[in-house]
């Protein structure tokens, strides 16, 4: 009731914490993700931290990897949804290279995109 819950599992990252966002379109055909676009941000706002009041609804933040490389994280986020404009099925999820640092506009200069997958939903 609160937003959409995330739940993420991500390995062969390097240990430490890494930029999480989604990305305007669901395109990863591109060797450096680039055709994934900049991230989702429908209301035209700064870059900010999940938390802020002015952020890209595709801010999710970092997520950190262990000394096995392995990231996990659930969390629920009040402004991602599946459906409306705030909607992410069909874009793009995207794993940085290094740390949101949360400033820096427009990125928050979270560096090269490791992993590139398109956000959707399958039954058992």
């Amino acid at each position: 009731e609160n937003g959409l819950r995330v739940k993420a599992r991500i390995s062969n990252l390097s240990p430490g914490a890494h930029g999480f966002h989604i990305h305007t379109y669901g395109d990863c055909s591109a060797p450096d993700a680039g055709s994934a676009g900049g991230h989702f941000n429908p209301h035209d706002k700064p870059h900010g931290a999940p938390d802020d009041d002015q952020r890209h609804v595709g801010d999710l933040g970092n997520i950190v990897a262990d000394q096995n490389g392995v990231a996990v994280a659930e969390f629920v986020d009040p402004l991602i949804t599946l459906d409306g404009e705030n909607a992410i099925l069909g874009r793009a999820v995207i794993v940085h290279a290094k740390p949101d640092d949360f400033t820096s506009q427009p990125t928050g200069d979270a560096g090269d995109r490791l992993a590139c997958g398109v956000v959707g939903y399958s039954q058992k």
